[in-house]
């Protein structure tokens, strides 16, 4: 069984050599290891793989404090037994939720996928297709929303396409845990229409974005991005097929380094992991 260690702090000598002898001293064997500097902020981040098989979970809790309190470290210790419950939130839209849904029974996605929810009443029968359960839900009835949610208990909500901005109240219930796909290589284009908006300024490069959704309407940590040429001889409807197959693979990829907690944010921005 393995376990994955996140861990964020001012940048200073010594960090890596005292979490790989903490780790030792407590039995784990580290599988790999990554890990970043931010010469600008002064941080340091990594991301540690390791078997846990022989560890003492309690044990490295006890041991982990004094360490954390010593580099003023903020970290997430995660064993892959941990299986995140995810909510699809869609709209009319279906690329985006289709691929999610194909890529889970594919296995791609190590997730239990808790519900599909959307404000409209078509995607009923993709989720009866899947076996997962659907909920027609208005955005303004958040009571409703929370309630379901908190009793399916839900860790991550991905907004496929989910064509309605989510309320502060929505967003601080799950800091960092919404993602959303913006049809737009942000912060291009930001709001409504994007591909009308990238065709009127004759872009040759149109994208796609995921990002953690905050309070800001598109402003949250990037996750991943991806752009595709355009010509000029490129009609709305060419950029709205492009940039569908951007989204798709963008959503995807976003969604899977979370799953896979290969993801840490600080200062409005992402370190993702390989």
């Amino acid at each position: 069984m393995t376990a994955t260690l996140l861990v964020s702090c001012p940048d200073r000598k010594g960090i890596v050599a005292s979490l790989a002898q903490l780790l030792y001293g407590q039995g784990a064997n580290i599988l790999d290891a990554d890990q970043h500097s931010d010469e600008v902020a002064g941080m340091f981040f990594q991301r540690i793989r390791f078997d846990a098989t022989d560890l003492d979970r309690a044990a490295l809790e006890v041991a982990l404090a004094p360490l954390a309190a010593e580099f003023g470290m903020a970290y997430r210790l995660v064993y892959k037994e941990t299986v995140r419950r995810v909510a699809i939130y869609a709209s009319k839209l279906e690329h985006c939720l289709y691929d999610l849904l194909v890529r889970h029974r594919a296995r791609e996605l190590p997730c239990e996928i808790a519900m599909i929810v959307s404000n409209h009443a078509e995607p009923a029968s993709i989720a009866d297709h899947f076996g997962v359960p659907f909920h027609h839900l208005a955005p303004r009835d958040e009571a409703r929303h929370f309630a379901i949610l908190d009793d399916a208990r839900v860790d991550l909500v991905v907004l496929a396409r989910y064509m309605q901005i989510l309320s502060p109240a929505f967003v601080a219930r799950y800091p960092s845990r919404i993602i959303n796909i913006h049809h737009s290589f942000l912060p291009a284009f930001v709001g409504a229409n994007p591909y009308r908006q990238a065709y009127e300024k004759g872009v040759k490069m149109i994208g796609a974005t995921s990002h953690y959704v905050t309070e800001e309407l598109d402003q949250g940590p990037i996750i991943e991005q991806a752009t595709v040429r355009c010509a000029h001889g490129d009609s709305i409807d060419d950029l709205v097929r492009k940039g569908r197959d951007l989204e798709r693979h963008v959503l995807a990829a976003a969604v899977r380094w979370h799953l896979e907690d290969r993801i840490l944010v600080y200062a409005g921005k992402t370190v993702v992991f390989d």
